[in-house]
């Protein structure tokens, strides 16, 4: 039973052709231009694969995910250039007539997780993407949680780091999460990529604080019985993960003693799935909508 999945990601695309991640058939990269470009080359992928039976589609977004509304499957209001109020789902979904799952690529990779990585054996945690962009994805009794719209916490407002006043980089909110700790905008207020900065550079400091009072965020929420990070600035970037852990720790000032949030370094974790939580949570996307879910 083959079923194939895209995960549209903001720097590239991924095609696969799978059931599992032990039963993959093909796998196609695209990158991420523009909205014709694009997605005029996943069509021609989906196209060539002769037999499916599901389709799992994880887009970055903000995506609608209300199959009520016009614009449900679209990306909403983007910092992607170009890309706003874009038809993913149904345009994609249109090329077959087969089961179809659709949601964020965050709540995707969190579905992964869940399935085959570092979340295996807890029905409800979250999953933190830090790379071109922030994105939280949210697993509820195994389901991604949605409502008016899927979690943005990546755009919340951080208490700043105490004499910090830089304006930050994101194009909506200046100084979110996003704004200050994105791989993008880490380039922006350095000059230099991420993964080219020393240890004791001083821009750690304040990309530790802030990720750690999303965490915070995040426990006090009172759904994730384990928070996933993954994504390029903290694969990249091993020393990082420890200093998050330490200033979450400090941050929740033993506020919360919920069994399973000590010790702090099995409950925020490295993902298990590098760069293949998001094609595997299309997957996952994929099955369940094969199964009726």
């Amino acid at each position: 039973m083959h079923r194939r999945q895209v995960e549209l990601g903001g720097t590239k695309c991924i095609c696969v052709l799978a059931s599992g991640p032990d039963d993959v058939r093909d796998r196609v990269q695209i990158p991420t231009t523009t909205p014709e470009e694009t997605l005029g080359a996943v069509e021609n992928v989906l196209r060539g694969w002769s037999h499916y039976d599901a389709l799992g589609i994880a887009s970055f977004g903000p995506v609608s995910l209300d199959r009520t509304a016009p614009d449900y499957g679209s990306i909403t209001a983007t910092t992607k250039p170009g890309w706003s109020n874009t038809d993913v789902g149904k345009r994609l979904a249109s090329i077959g007539l087969v089961p179809t799952g659709f949601d964020s690529d965050v709540n995707g990779a969190a579905l992964g997780e869940g399935r085959w990585g570092a979340a295996q054996d807890v029905a409800d945690h979250a999953y933190i993407t830090v790379g071109t962009g922030v994105g939280v994805g949210l697993v509820l009794g195994n389901a991604p949680v949605a409502g008016l719209t899927h979690a943005e916490l990546g755009h919340i407002r951080p208490v700043r780091l105490a004499g910090d006043s830089w304006g930050g980089s994101c194009p909506f909110h200046g100084d979110c999460i996003e704004g200050l700790v994105s791989g993008t905008a880490i380039r922006a207020r350095t000059g230099a990529g991420a993964e080219t900065l020393a240890e004791d550079d001083p821009v750690w400091e304040g990309v530790a604080h802030t990720l750690a009072q999303l965490c915070h965020t995040l426990v006090l929420t009172g759904i994730p019985r384990r928070i996933v990070m993954g994504g390029g600035v903290i694969v990249g970037i091993p020393h990082l993960l420890p200093m998050i852990r330490t200033r979450l720790e400090a941050s929740l000032g033993g506020y919360v003693a919920a069994r399973g949030l000590v010790p702090i370094d099995a409950y925020v974790v490295p993902a298990a799935l590098g760069g293949m939580a998001g094609p595997l949570g299309a997957i996952e996307l994929g099955a369940r909508a094969l199964a009726g879910a």
